[in-house]
């Protein structure tokens, strides 16, 4: 595999901002590694989002997701976007539009990833199980799948705007409700529902320990309704990365990759 730390300036921030690339390698002699013969055709790409006090490293530093995706042939792209909830903020910046138009142009730009729908898959922990279930839901023709790990899948609820993050509430979101939103989950699962076309596939997990558990069987109960592809899964943990770091592997084996080799 190949790790790129990649600086480059976006338009929609106004200001340089990062992200972090891992990319297929054809290799036959590197120890410890399974060999993989890598496709020489656009690559199949995971989108990967951070949580709330985390940035574009913290999925490499935090797991082996680099070890993970090796034997699959598929790049994963990892972005920044601060504590922006992928959402263009109230008093901020336009993570939101970054995120969903500037980036996918950026990369592809810059690396060998394929545009294709049934090539492209989202998956995030926390904050960015939210920003992957938005990004897939909002533009269901552009991701064959999406995962949340622990994610924070019902911002209307109180907690967040009194007890969590009264502040970043505030500069995300100002005086908006959430209900019934383009920021709304449910929200957004209904109306995906309703759209024609392909829908993503979907894949949810938390730990019955985690203080979000009681928002993702809610959120759970309303995506059984529909008639979308839905996997979910919970089990003990908390909201950590003891608990992201064996899921991230669940939802590796889950993606919809038409060749796990990629050969």
């Amino acid at each position: 595999m190949a790790l790129i730390n990649c600086s480059f300036y976006s338009e929609a921030l106004g200001f340089n901002t990062s992200m972090t690339v891992i990319l297929p390698q054809n290799t036959t002699t590197q120890y410890g590694m399974e060999n993989v013969a890598v496709s020489k055709q656009l690559h199949p790409t995971l989108f990967l989002l951070h949580g709330l006090s985390d940035d574009d490293s913290t999925w490499l530093r935090r797991t082996s997701i680099e070890r993970y995706v090796a034997a699959l042939g598929i790049a994963v792209v990892m972005p920044q976007v601060q504590r922006s909830f992928y959402t263009d903020m109230a008093y901020g910046y336009k993570y939101w539009t970054f995120l969903t138009e500037e980036l996918p142009a950026i990369a592809r730009d810059f690396f060998p990833l394929s545009p294709a729908r049934e090539h492209n898959f989202v998956a995030g922990l926390s904050m960015g199980g939210y920003g992957a279930f938005k990004w897939a839901l909002s533009h269901p023709d552009r991701f064959a799948a999406a995962a949340s790990l622990s994610g924070a899948v019902n911002m209307a609820n109180p907690y967040f705007r009194d007890n969590m993050m009264p502040m970043d509430y505030k500069l995300v979101y100002g005086q908006e409700k959430i209900s019934d939103t383009p920021n709304d989950l449910f929200h957004l699962l209904a109306q995906c529902e309703r759209t024609e076309g392909a829908k993503p596939m979907l894949y949810q997990c938390c730990g019955t320990e985690d203080f979000l558990y009681e928002d993702n069987v809610l959120f759970r109960d309303a995506v059984r309704q529909t008639a979308l592809d839905y996997t979910y899964d919970e089990g003990p943990g908390t909201h950590d990365w003891a608990y992201w770091d064996a899921r991230i592997q669940d939802v590796l084996r889950w993606l919809p990759l038409n060749n796990k080799e990629q050969s």
